[in-house]
C-alpha cells in the first residue's frame, strides 16, 4: 500500500547561489496525485529568478526571514511585495514572477502547487528563454547590442545572487505599471484563529478572503501536546502537509477496510486525499505546527463529531450498535481539536 508520507527536507536539494530547494511532485511521492510541494530557502540578497510555471498555480507560506516578490499580471500591470513570517502570497498559472531573500537571515518557505505533476519541466526562466533564443532576436527585441545579446546567452541560472534591496535606492523603485496596492499578499498569521480550548487553534484562508486565490485555500494549525485535529475529511480538495515542528500521526482511511497510519516530524509531508477521512495527533511534548494546502479555493471539510450531532439517537444506537444511553453520551457539538485525554481516560 502507498505512503502518505515522504521526508522532504531529507531530499538531496538542488543548490545555486544564494539558494537552496527541495520539492516533491507525484513522482518522488506517489500519493500526492493533486498537488506538489517545494521547500526553498534564499540567503539575503539570493533570487529565485524571473519565471513562470505552466502547469500549476504557485501558493506560498513564509516560515522564517523576509523576501520581496515581483509579478506582471496580463494586462501589463506589476506588483512587489515584501513578505515575513506568516504572510501568504498566491501567482496564477502563468504569471511571471521572482523572490528575493531580503536578509538579515535566510527566509525558508514553501511553496505549493495546485498540480500534483508540477515540475520543473514546466518552468520557464528568463534567462533560458534568452538562451534559446537567436542573439539577433534578444538584440532587436531588447533594443540593446549583438554584444550586450551575446552576454545574455549564458544558460539558465535559477538562483542568482545579488546585494541585498535597498528600497531607499532608485534601483528599487517603482517603474512603468507598478502598483502600491497589490493583491497577492494576505497575512494569515494576523488572522483570529479558530481557537478549541485547550486543543489548539486554526488559522485558514480561502478565496473569499484572498480573491486572487481561485484554486488554492490553506490553513495553519497548532495543536497542544496530545491534541487531536478529529477524524474529518475534504469532500472538494486533496490535502497537502508540512510539518513545521514538533510530531505527529496521521491515519489515511481509504474504505473497503484501507488505512494507512504514518508518524511525522518537522521537515515530513504528508497527504490525504479528497475524501479520505483521516485525522492528526501530536504525538510530542511541544506544540505541533502543521501548514496545510489545498486543491480549491474554497475550504469544505466534514468532521467526525459534526456528522454524528446531526444525527438523531435511534439512527446512532441502530449503525453503531450502541444502547439508547451510549449513544446519547456522543458528541451533540463539533469538537473541531480534542485536548488531550487525561490519565486513566
Amino acid at each position: 500500500m502507498k505512503s502518505f508520507k515522504y521526508r522532504l527536507e531529507q531530499k538531496e536539494p538542488r543548490t545555486g547561489p544564494g539558494g537552496i530547494t527541495r520539492g516533491a511532485s507525484v513522482h518522488d511521492f506517489p500519493a500526492s496525485i493533486g498537488i506538489a510541494g517545494v521547500s526553498m530557502r534564499l540567503e539575503p540578497g539570493g533570487m529565485r529568478e524571473l519565471h513562470w510555471h505552466a502547469n500549476a498555480a504557485e501558493w506560498a507560506y513564509v516560515i522564517s526571514g523576509s523576501c520581496r516578490t515581483t509579478v506582471i499580471h496580463p494586462d501589463g500591470h506589476a506588483y512587489t511585495d515584501t513578505f515575513e513570517p506568516g504572510d501568504v502570497w498566491y501567482f496564477p498559472r502563468g504569471y511571471g514572477h521572482s523572490i528575493q531573500g531580503l536578509g538579515p537571515d535566510e527566509c525558508h518557505f514553501i511553496l505549493i502547487f495546485d498540480n500534483g505533476d508540477f515540475s520543473e519541466d514546466h518552468t520557464f526562466s528568463i534567462t533560458d528563454f534568452l538562451t534559446q533564443t537567436p542573439d539577433a532576436i534578444v538584440a532587436q527585441n531588447l533594443g540593446i547590442s549583438l554584444e550586450q545579446a551575446a552576454k545574455l546567452n549564458q544558460g539558465e541560472a535559477y538562483f542568482a545572487k545579488g546585494p541585498v534591496p535597498d528600497d531607499s535606492s532608485s534601483s528599487a523603485t517603482y517603474r512603468r505599471n507598478s502598483e502600491l496596492t497589490t493583491p497577492h499578499r494576505y497575512p494569515l498569521h494576523a488572522k483570529q484563529p479558530r481557537r478549541a480550548p485547550g486543543g489548539g487553534t486554526q488559522r485558514t484562508v480561502t478565496v473569499e478572503d484572498f480573491p486572487i486565490s481561485t484554486t488554492m485555500a490553506g490553513s495553519l494549525i497548532e495543536l497542544q501536546p496530545g491534541a487531536l485535529r478529529e477524524l474529518h475529511w475534504h469532500p472538494n480538495a486533496d490535502e497537502w502537509q508540512y510539518y513545521i515542528s514538533g510530531s505527529a500521526e496521521m491515519t489515511v482511511f481509504l474504505a473497503e477496510g484501507q488505512a494507512v497510519t504514518e508518524q511525522f516530524e518537522a521537515g515530513d509531508i504528508g497527504y490525504a486525499p479528497m475524501g479520505a477521512g483521516h485525522y492528526i495527533k501530536n504525538t510530542g511534548d511541544d506544540v505541533c505546527r502543521v501548514l496545510i494546502g489545498f486543491n480549491s479555493g474554497h475550504y469544505e471539510a466534514i468532521d467526525l463529531s459534526e456528522w454524528i450531532a446531526g444525527n438523531p439517537i435511534d439512527v446512532l444506537s441502530t449503525n453503531l450498535g450502541m444502547s439508547r444511553e451510549e449513544a446519547e453520551q456522543l458528541p451533540n457539538d463539533t469538537v473541531f481539536i480534542a485536548p488531550a485525554q487525561k490519565k486513566g481516560q
